[in-house]
């Protein structure tokens, strides 16, 4: 069992993200606080104790409809397992939120962003491929240019680098920053890679996150 019994703040200006008191279980020996952050997965996780707060919106304690909707137009995944549609082309799942919710309108401007981040993440010449037809750091580019093609305020991010080289990763990211400073948008990311800390404002080491514990 984990405890986060503070009120962790995340991200500053435009947006924050506010953990306050609450409890939730382990998964696969992880604290999935990716997916739970989100306040979306409902059938998979909830809190036990407490609320989370994302944006002004109580998003623990809002509808299922009205958590997809508001995960679909403010946040961003990047899961460690990509997370693509196989039947899709790279392209179709870089747009795919533009497709599932009429909150989002598809135009010009939006298929631009999409190719200027597949541009900016070296895989221009991929966009017709389907996934399977993708190495897996290709893959993840494209999960990543999924998660930032709506210019999400809070960009959830699961080893988000875990299967790119070393420039690569370095060069992701650079890009995650840079739309998330565009965005005036928080990045919230878990990892095992210790090299990635010094890149980010805070750190949280999940051993701190036990009953009687604070962060």
């Amino acid at each position: 069992m984990w405890v986060i019994n503070a009120d962790v703040v995340i991200g500053r200006g435009l947006f924050e993200l506010h953990l306050r008191l609450f409890r939730f279980p382990q998964i696969a020996g992880v604290p999935n606080l990716v997916v739970f952050g989100s306040g979306v997965r409902r059938t998979i996780i909830t809190p036990q104790k407490g609320q989370i707060d994302v944006a002004g919106t109580k998003v623990s304690d809002i509808s299922d409809r009205a958590r997809r909707r508001f995960r679909a137009t403010r946040i961003g995944f990047v899961f460690q397992d990509f997370a693509l549609l196989n039947q899709l082309s790279a392209r179709q799942n870089i747009l795919y939120p533009y497709r599932i919710t009429s909150e989002l309108k598809l135009d010009t401007d939006v298929r631009d962003r999409a190719e200027a981040l597949a541009r900016a993440c070296g895989i221009e010449d991929k966009l017709d491929r389907h996934p399977s037809a993708l190495s897996q750091g290709e893959q993840q580019r494209v999960a990543i240019c999924l998660a930032l093609v709506t210019q999400p305020k809070l960009i959830l991010s699961d080893e988000a680098t875990g299967n790119l080289d070393p420039d690569s990763k370095l060069r992701i990211l650079d890009l995650l920053f840079e739309q998330a400073a565009n965005a005036g948008a928080a990045v919230l990311a878990v990892t095992h890679d210790h090299e990635l800390l010094p890149r980010f404002e805070r750190i949280l080491d999940f051993s701190q996150f036990r009953e009687g514990g604070k962060p």
